[in-house]
C-alpha cells in the first residue's frame, strides 16, 4: 500500500486549506482627514496594466555594472570648449547602449509570445516623465546617429512629449529602452521591462568615491551604477553580462563613440 501524505507540521496549514479573503479597500484603516479621489488618467491605466502584466509575466533577470565617468567629462568639457556642442551624460549613455546592442545584437531582440525575435535596427526608447504619466519616445537607428544629433533629438522628443505633441510613430516601437533617474538624484534602481522589448537599463546619477590609485595612494573617482532588467526568455545572464561589459566599455572610453 501507498505510504500515506506526511501531515503539516505542527502550527501550519496546506496551502489548499488557507483561507481567501477578497480585497476590501472600505477596510483601509484612514486617519480621518478629508481627502478627494484623483481618476487615474487613460494613460496612466494603460501604464498600470502594462507594468502589471510585465511584472506577472516576464521572468524578470538583473544585472549591475558600474563605469567610471571622467572620460565622459572629459568629452563633454572639450566637446563645449572646441566645438560649442552641449552634450549630457544620457546622450552618451544612449549613444553607448547603442554600440553595445550593435555588438550584442540577442538584448536588442523581441519576445512575441513564443520565439525571440531579432530587430535589425537599433531603436532606442527613452524614458520621459510628463504630467501625465511616463511615455519612451524613440531615437531611431541610434547607432548610426552622432552625440550631437542624439542630443537635439532627445531635447526635441522630449519637449514635445511634455506638451503632449509627439506623433504616436515617435513613442510606439522601439527595442531598447533607456531610464535615466540620476538628475534627481537617484544613485541606482530597478525599472520594469516594457514588453514586447526583452531589456531596459535603469541609470544612476554620477557617485564620487575613494579607490586606490595602484600605487599605495588613493584617488577620488566619480562612477556610474546601470541595472539591465531582462526578459529571462530572450536574455540570459551571460548574455546581459557581454552586454553591460560592452556598455561600460564605452563609457569608460566616449572616444570610441564616434568610431
Amino acid at each position: 500500500a501507498a505510504d500515506p501524505a506526511p501531515a503539516a507540521p505542527a502550527g501550519n496549514l496546506p496551502f489548499q486549506d488557507l483561507p481567501r479573503v477578497a480585497f476590501d479597500p472600505a477596510t483601509i484603516p484612514t486617519t480621518g482627514a478629508p481627502y478627494e479621489d484623483e481618476p487615474a488618467s487613460t494613460m496612466r491605466k494603460v501604464i498600470a496594466k502594462r507594468l502589471t502584466e510585465s511584472r506577472a509575466y516576464v521572468p524578470h533577470a538583473f544585472t549591475t555594472v558600474t563605469a567610471d565617468l571622467a572620460g565622459v567629462s572629459a568629452l563633454r568639457k572639450r566637446l563645449a570648449a572646441d566645438h560649442g556642442i552641449k552634450v549630457s551624460v544620457n546622450d552618451v549613455v544612449i549613444k553607448a547602449v547603442a554600440l553595445a546592442l550593435r555588438d550584442v545584437p540577442t538584448a536588442n531582440s523581441s519576445w512575441d509570445g513564443e520565439t525571440c525575435v531579432p530587430n535589425q535596427r537599433v531603436d532606442v526608447s527613452v524614458a520621459v516623465a510628463t504630467p501625465a504619466g511616463l511615455i519612451t519616445p524613440i531615437v531611431t537607428d541610434a547607432a548610426g546617429k552622432g552625440l550631437s544629433v542624439i542630443s537635439a533629438e532627445v531635447r526635441d522628443l522630449a519637449t514635445r512629449a511634455r506638451d503632449n505633441k509627439l506623433k504616436p510613430e515617435e513613442f510606439q516601437g522601439g527595442t531598447f529602452t533607456v531610464s535615466n533617474l540620476g538628475m534627481f538624484g537617484i544613485t541606482e534602481f530597478s525599472a520594469v521591462v516594457n514588453p514586447p522589448q526583452a531589456c531596459i537599463l535603469a541609470v544612476g546619477g554620477g557617485v564620487q568615491k575613494v579607490v586606490g590609485d595602484g600605487d599605495g595612494g588613493a584617488k577620488t573617482v566619480t562612477t556610474m551604477t546601470s541595472r539591465l532588467s531582462a526578459d529571462r526568455r530572450v536574455v540570459d545572464e551571460p548574455t546581459a553580462a557581454l552586454f553591460l561589459q560592452a556598455f561600460a566599455h564605452y563609457v569608460n572610453h566616449p572616444e570610441l563613440l564616434a568610431v
